[in-house]
């Protein structure tokens, strides 16, 4: 078994970490926030990921998982740190890495292998990391050290699950570095290990992975939005094309989030000239909020002194994280968009405008989440923008008691329509 240091401590890093604790390397978990750190010593996990805090209780109990605050000598060091998208510039923002990258040289020995997991775009490992670390440590990768990119795969809601199944990719700047990598990761994970020709290759894999995600997304949402034009219900008609054994057109939505498939595509630009449909499909998904706000205005006639209930504000069914969220965007569309409702002038109760949002997932002090009921009472329309398991089991009849009208638009396919039109709903969907 290995000494490995993982750096960067958040939805990938951490439970890495704990997964290579518990297969019996000992491990290292660095990480620059101090509060952070502090938080996981006392045992606060702080992500809502399905057996993760029992991992990561695991992991630190059998004392091959140390959280530390500064970076120590190790066998492996693992870079797992953000790379935030520069939305202005449409590019990756690789601050985080290029200092993880710096901390690494700091106490690289000869033997070493680096390994950089963070989604970065082509030529990033051997061109921005391999120079900082070369520089800092006075190494040569390659010849002194391996050095390698392995990207992460996983989904949020199924993490600890897919760390250990998915296959992975691994690309080193040569042959020893690939194999040294690649023991690494067989020495935990159950799916294949594939060796890519270099870290680029491996680093592009990950980047069309999740913009043939995004481009297909697209398709279903212009489909959908095709097809109100015609008076068609989309997902009908999808379901029906999906019957041809050569068509398989994903389900439409009210846009995509999370940190892969909106910002991926934009990263296999950095060194391209040859971006067409990318851009194109991202401003399709992206555009999907905004026809949910005309569907609501068609529905509502007119959102003036209409309160609306946001049912969702987590970016995928059954998970808490809202990074991106096409539901959060959606609700945030909405309240900017709306003008204060004017006050009853016949002694009545005046209109409540605004916007209301529920998820019974997401756990946000900054965000004024309401329980159902709550978020329904006196609202003009709901709409439903994730789709969790308990949207499907809503209660229509009582919803309809507490709305001053009751509409509804489903964005992700959740309720039984004939259900719902029953107990009274005028019912739009995506």
């Amino acid at each position: 078994m290995s000494s490995i240091c993982v750096h960067g401590l958040g939805y990938i890093g951490l439970p890495t970490a704990a997964m290579l604790a518990t297969h019996g390397h000992k491990v290292y978990g660095y990480d620059t926030d101090r509060a952070h750190i502090a938080e996981l010593r006392d045992g606060e996990v702080g992500l809502d990921e399905p057996g993760l805090e029992t991992l990561v209780a695991r992991a630190v109990e059998s004392g091959r998982l140390r959280i530390v605050d500064e970076a120590p000598a190790a066998a492996y060091h693992m870079i797992c740190v953000p790379t935030p998208f520069d939305e202005e510039r449409r590019e990756a923002n690789l601050d985080y890495v290029a200092d993880a990258a710096r901390t690494v040289g700091a106490v690289l020995r000869a033997g070493d292998t680096v390994v950089l997991e963070s989604t970065v775009p082509p030529g990033t490992t051997e061109g921005r990391v391999r120079r900082i670390v070369e520089d800092e440590s006075g190494l040569t990768a390659g010849r002194d050290f391996g050095l390698a990119h392995c990207p992460e795969t996983v989904l949020p809601g199924n993490v600890v699950a897919e760390l250990r199944e998915n296959d992975r990719i691994v690309g080193g700047i040569d042959d020893r570095s690939a194999t040294a990598a690649a023991e690494l990761y067989e020495s935990f994970v159950d799916g294949e290990i594939r060796t890519a020709a270099d870290p680029t290759t491996a680093e592009f894999v990950k980047l069309i992975q999740n913009t043939a995600r995004d481009v297909e997304i697209a398709l279903a949402n212009e489909v959908a939005r095709i097809a109100h034009d015609y008076g068609i219900d989309s997902r009908e008609a999808i379901s029906m094309a999906n019957a041809h054994p050569r068509v398989e057109i994903l389900d439409p939505g009210p846009g995509v989030g999370g940190h892969c498939l909106p910002i991926d595509p934009w990263f296999l630009g950095v060194g391209s000239d040859s971006l067409d449909l990318v851009p194109t499909a991202r401003a399709v998904n992206d555009g999907m909020t905004g026809f949910v706000v005309e569907l609501l205005e068609e529905l509502l006639s007119g959102l003036d002194g209409k309160r609306v209930a946001v049912f969702g504000v987590a970016y995928k069914g059954n998970v808490g994280d809202t990074r991106m969220s096409p539901g959060l965007r959606l609700a945030q569309e909405l309240q900017h968009g709306q003008k204060p409702a004017t006050p009853a002038t016949d002694g009545g109760t005046p209109d409540t405008p605004g916007v209301a949002i529920h998820d019974p997932h997401v756990v946000d002090p900054t965000l004024q989440l309401l329980d159902a009921e709550e978020a329904v009472k006196d609202a003009h329309g709901i709409v439903i923008t994730a789709d969790h398991d308990e949207f499907g089991a809503l209660n229509p009849v009582r919803l309809r008691e507490l709305m001053a009208e009751p509409n509804v638009i489903d964005t992700k396919g959740v309720v039984d329509p004939d259900q719902w039109r029953d107990a009274g709903f005028e019912l739009r969907r995506v």
